[in-house]
This record gives C-alpha cells, structure tokens and sequence, in this order.
C-alpha cells in the first residue's frame, strides 16, 4: 500500500525561551509550522487507516493513538501563537510570550513504555516526537511515502541520528554510556546504508528497520528527558510546599494556643507537623505519595485555621453584639425597671469577657438575654 501524502518534517524553532524574536523569522516559522501540522495530520489520518487494515491492528492503536494525542497538543499551542500573533501585530511584548509559548511546556497525552498519563515537553520537542512516531508507524506498516525516494529517506534518518547525539548529551550519567551505544549504532547502521546505496545496492528492506530503531531511540530519549524535567519540578515544588506549609503550621499551632487560652469550649483539632513527613524523597513513587501527604497536611492546617479563627471571630462577636445592644438601650425608652435589669445583664457579659478563658456558651447566653429583654422592654418608661 502506498500512503499518498508525504512525510511531514518538522521546521527548525526560532530563538529561546523568554527572547524577543525577530517577526520575520517567527512569520516564517509559522508558516511552516502550519503546513508541517496540515501535513502531518492528513498523514496520520492515512495512517489510521493503513493500521485499521493491517494484520496486528490491536498492536499498532496504542501508537496511533499516541501521534493523534501529540498532534493535538502541538495544534492546541499552534492556535495559541496564532492568536498571540494576530496577523502580525505584535511588539517585543508579544514576541517574547511567543517564546514562552514555543519553548514553554505543553502537556501531551503519553503513553510511552506502555504508561499513559501527562508529559511535558516543549513544543519542538512534541514536533519531534510526533515525527519519530510517524516513522515508527510507516515502518512497522511497510508503506512508502509516495513522494519520497530512498535518497530522501536517508536524508532524514541522518538527521535523525544528529537530532539523538544532542539528546544523548542531556541523559545523566546512569543512562548516558547505554543512550551513547544505541546512537553509536545508529550513526553506523546510516554510513553503512548510505555506503551501499551509492554502490547501487538495494537497501530498501534494511531500511525499514533501522526507521523503527531510530524512532524509538528518539521518542525513549524524548521522553525520558521530558520525565526527568518533571520529577525535577515535582521536587521543586515539594519542597517548596513543604516550607510554605511549615510557616502555615507554627502560626496555626500559635493560633491554636492562643484560642485554647482565650476561649471556652475552644476546637480541640490537631495540627500536623509537616517535619514528621521526613525528608523531600527524589523517586517517582516516593514523591507522588509525598505530594499526596503534603496536599493532607495543607487540608488539615486550612480546617484547623479556620475553626480556631472562627472561635476567637465568634468571642468578638458576641462582644460587639453585647456593646451594640446598650447603646441600642440607651437610646429607647423602656418599661419600668428594664434600665437596672439591662445593666446587671451587661455588668455580667463584661465580667465573662474579663475572664480568661471566656466562657462562650454563657456570653452567647447573656446577649441572647439581653437582646430578648430590651425587645420586650421597648415602649414603656424608666
């Protein structure tokens, strides 16, 4: 079967994160960008097609799946700098949020490894990724590009192997010797290639293959990368957290102390101790279940600040309440013998206030009192 559109390649992005870059290069960008997306998603819809018919059609889905998701996401942002574009209007203002678009991070469906979930990259690298599982899918299909001659694919399969040597320079030191033996081999199984189609020999089924290597090779190291900048944020953002939530719990348990001391009955909830957690952890599974704690330490703190803020709140409450009905009083006239009455009743709300705790359930009684007494003393005399 011959896919009709042709393989779509990725353009080259201009500047840096955070740059002003210059309108004609972002112009021409775009629309390269937005041809690269046309073609790219006429290509993957041939694609889905050719893998709906093929023998191990349940195999193939998870990768077309994949490229859809990652087409989507590199389209989602293109209208995004589209919009920001706005046919050219823009200033050093807008170029520079341009930037951050390209460069920044944009969340993509993942399934890579056989795990889905939220990958970040950037939207260079998502064009990368989206071309490598293309490759992967046209090889494992055995379809030919039907403009693309064997000259061509080698051309982009050398390009390939140069894009792997940088991301190779990115891998730590754990997985660089294995990720440097893999491109290595890739470098050389190309030169051979290139070596015996020169001499005219037929290299069309050994081709194939080396497309699937070369793109898992990249799509594995895209990914990893992309992983590794976000276990990265997530302990940044632990333990950032974690500081912030220890400010929280010393003003909390403050708040605690000085409620217990100034009012009865006070909340009796405990407040955590982020510093029992233990140390930030840098495994992945360790640090989702950190995050997990954290996010309950936060919670708790939020309900106990709230409850022991809504006792002391409730004490200056009924204290204003208290103040508010003797002035009300002051200003009414009354049935005989209301003035003493409402006066022995203040006398006693003030004395609750002066105690230390403050007994809330008689204050809140005393008020109660004192309002329904001056609402059935108003309209008579002194």
């Amino acid at each position: 079967m011959t896919v009709r559109t042709p393989t779509a390649v990725a353009p080259s992005p201009p500047g840096r994160i955070g740059s002003s870059i210059p309108a004609p290069e972002l112009l021409a960008f775009l629309d390269a960008l937005g041809t690269w997306r046309d073609r790219r998603r006429a290509e993957l819809d041939e694609l889905d097609q050719a893998a709906l018919h093929a023998a191990d059609a349940d195999a193939l889905s998870a990768d077309v799946v994949l490229s859809m998701a990652v087409w989507k996401a590199v389209s989602d942002r293109y209208e995004l700098i589209l919009l920001t574009w706005d046919s050219g209007r823009v200033g050093a203002t807008e170029t520079e949020r341009i930037s951050t678009l390209i460069w920044g991070g944009l969340d993509t469906t993942s399934g890579a490894g056989g795990a889905g979930g939220s990958l970040a990259v950037s939207l260079p690298e998502a064009c990368t990724l989206s071309d490598a599982l293309a490759a992967t899918l046209r090889a494992k299909l055995a379809l030919e590009p039907g403009d693309a001659d064997l000259a061509a694919r080698l051309r982009q399969l050398r390009a390939q192997v140069e894009r792997i040597s940088d991301l190779v320079t990115r891998e730590p030191a754990v997985s660089r010797n294995d990720a440097i033996a893999k491109h290595h081999d890739l470098d050389r199984r190309v030169t051979d290639l290139a070596e015996r189609s020169k001499r005219g020999a037929d290299v069309g089924g050994l081709i194939g293959p080396l497309e699937i290597d070369a793109a898992l090779v990249e799509r594995d190291l895209i990914v990893g990368s992309a992983t590794r900048r976000e276990r990265a944020a997530d302990v940044a953002r632990a333990r950032t957290l974690r500081t912030e939530l220890e400010a929280q719990g010393t003003a909390v348990r403050a708040l605690a102390d000085q409620c217990v001391a100034a009012v009865a009955p006070a909340p009796r909830l405990g407040v955590p101790n982020v510093a029992a957690l233990g140390p930030v952890p840098n495994t992945p599974a360790e640090l989702e279940k950190y995050l997990t704690r954290l996010d309950a330490v936060r919670r708790a703190l939020g309900q106990a600040q709230s409850a022991y803020g809504a006792a002391l709140a409730r004490r200056e409450e009924l204290a204003a309440r208290l103040d508010a009905y003797q002035v009300k009083a002051g200003s009414v006239a009354r049935t005989p013998g209301a003035t003493e009455d409402l006066a022995e009743l203040y006398r006693r709300g003030r004395d609750v206030l002066k105690a230390e705790p403050v007994d809330l359930v008689r204050l809140a009684a005393l008020t109660a009192a004192y309002q329904t007494y001056l609402d059935n003393s108003v309209g008579g005399t002194t």
